[in-house]
């Protein structure tokens, strides 16, 4: 394996070639053991896929001052929901840098405070990052980037999160999205288990039901958790499970029973998948008729 001092396994061209020779480098592109992502800057093949490895990749193509921005900084904060794909990457306004294939380039002005060092990399704070993604970012990825920023943490931790997101988003200079923003913000709770999840509660919460409690607990008379719902609407018995591929596999059976056990209690259960998310018109359905059973109960 050819190595060199970067701590993410990108270099300026010039400095591969100093390092390993102009003819090895030319060498390994020809052979496809390097590759250049973008034109200056060689990284090892291997390495290719590795977020931090193009990133670094981006910050020597563009030069400083720069820093990552957006879905790359959230994945670069640990958050999952986010994919990683193209490199986002932030520099002054002043400077004219244009997106490339694969590198997308954010005219902004940005304040050293906004910026941290990550590993090496200057990425925008976590709270900076959520603000421009749910402004500016997929709806549903945005909601549930900002529900696993906020897993796990106290309630004051959560809070303070949110009010930092909520200052950083009345600060922006650019007022588009904005109302959405907000939106996204109020309705994370920090709750849901899995980025899935948060999407889900942005589905049904968008087709107009009511909010739904997060992680509701059905417990028996002394007190005891039997079960921990997904999302609930708990004055109507009404819950809505998500089933990820590999588990609703394993647990079919378990759930069935459980599901049924939840009918003796009065509950309806309704399942939603990867599928659902994808294409809610079934899941809708079901929860529509669901509500209207119930709504036909209360007037009987």
């Amino acid at each position: 394996m050819i190595k060199w001092g970067e701590p993410h396994g990108a270099v300026l061209r010039g400095e591969a070639d100093r390092i390993l020779g102009r003819r090895a480098v030319l060498e390994g592109l020809a052979s496809g053991v390097l590759v250049q992502p973008w034109r200056g800057v060689v990284v090892h093949a291997a390495d290719v896929l590795d977020v931090a490895t193009r990133a670094q990749a981006a910050l020597l193509a563009v030069g400083q001052p720069a820093a990552l921005s957006g879905a790359t900084s959230l994945a670069l904060h640990g958050i999952t929901a986010v994919s990683g794909g193209d490199i986002h990457i932030a520099v002054p306004s002043s400077r004219r840098i244009r997106s490339k294939p694969g590198m997308v380039v954010h005219s902004v002005d940005f304040d050293p405070l906004d910026t941290l060092e990550l590993d090496g990399l200057p990425v925008f704070s976590l709270d900076r990052a959520l603000a421009d993604f749910l402004c500016a970012g997929h709806r549903r990825t945005a909601f549930a980037a900002l529900d696993e920023a906020m897993r796990g943490l106290v309630p004051d931790h959560r809070r303070t999160l949110r009010d930092n997101v909520r200052d950083r988003i009345d600060d922006r200079r650019d007022r588009r999205g904005i109302h959405r923003a907000l939106m996204l913000l109020d309705l994370a709770t920090g709750l849901a288990e899995s980025p899935p999840e948060s999407m889900l509660r942005l589905v049904v919460v968008e087709a107009g039901f009511p909010i739904p409690e997060a992680q509701h607990e059905i417990t028996t008379i002394e007190g005891r958790t039997l079960y921990v719902l997904d999302l609930a609407w708990p004055s109507l018995r009404i819950a809505l499970e998500y089933d990820g591929y590999a588990s609703h596999e394993e647990r079919a059976a378990r759930d069935t029973e459980r599901d049924m056990r939840m009918v003796g209690r009065g509950w309806i259960t309704i399942r939603a998948t990867a599928a659902d998310l994808r294409d809610p018109t079934r899941l809708l359905n079901d929860l529509r008729a669901a509500f209207a059973l119930r709504a036909k109960g209360r007037h009987a």
